[in-house]
């Protein structure tokens, strides 16, 4: 059962005619072990993928993505064994770029022969392929990065902040768990070297993220 649209409006409807003081009182977070198993979709409306990348080594340049989804599979009782799938849609590039009237530099970057070419290589892809855990609540993800044509290794540094059973706002039954992840990639490696090295090869990546479980479903006596 997916995460719909319907449920996203059911949060916002609850969320407008919550008084702030019920809102003020969220029932504690659950421990990691006491979350249910199983498959957990990404929360859209409370994440986020940013990245920044040197200019002329004056200042880090920040963009970021506004169209990805996530899916998260997790078993408590084995946290290493968890998984991980991204998709990244590279139209959805968005910079702040100051003179979009004159020049579409969003475009540019998405399209572009020389930049992510979504036109010949319409998604991103990420599928983790090893979770290691490397404090009570931070894990390393290593996982395949697939651009441009190209899959090469990346490794995230990641931080889970917290978990509800029961999400608040949320329909019954729907559990909510959320991370913060980091990492650095070389983007030549996938083929994207233009202006390197006035514009850094590095690129740090940063995401946030909430994940909702599917409802559960009843049983009938």
């Amino acid at each position: 059962m997916k995460f719909t649209a319907i449920h996203r409006l059911s949060f916002t409807a609850a969320l407008l005619a919550m008084p702030l003081a019920a809102m003020a009182q969220a029932p504690a977070m659950a421990k990691p072990s006491e979350l249910p198993a199983g498959a957990y979709t990404l929360d859209k409306t409370h994440a986020s993928l940013t990245w920044k990348v040197s200019h002329l080594g004056l200042a880090n340049y920040t963009a970021r993505f506004t169209d990805f989804d996530a899916k998260l599979t997790l078993d408590p009782k084995n946290p290493a064994a968890a998984r991980v799938e991204a998709t990244i849609n590279p139209l959805s590039v968005e910079t702040d770029y100051p003179n979009a009237a004159e020049k579409d530099f969003d475009k540019e970057l998405a399209t572009g022969a020389q930049w992510f070419n979504a036109t010949k290589f319409p998604t991103i892809t990420f599928k983790s392929t090893k979770v290691e855990l490397t404090g009570a609540n931070t894990a390393t993800i290593t996982g395949n990065l697939t651009m441009l044509g190209v899959t090469k290794p990346v490794t995230l540094a990641a931080t889970f902040n917290g978990g509800y059973t029961q999400k608040p706002f949320a329909p019954e039954g729907v559990a909510g768990i959320g991370f913060s992840a980091t990492g650095t990639i070389k983007r030549s490696d996938w083929g994207l070297a233009t202006y390197v090295p006035a514009v850094g090869d590095s690129v740090q990546i940063i995401l946030e993220t909430e994940f909702h479980s599917a409802p559960q479903v009843k049983m009938p006596n």
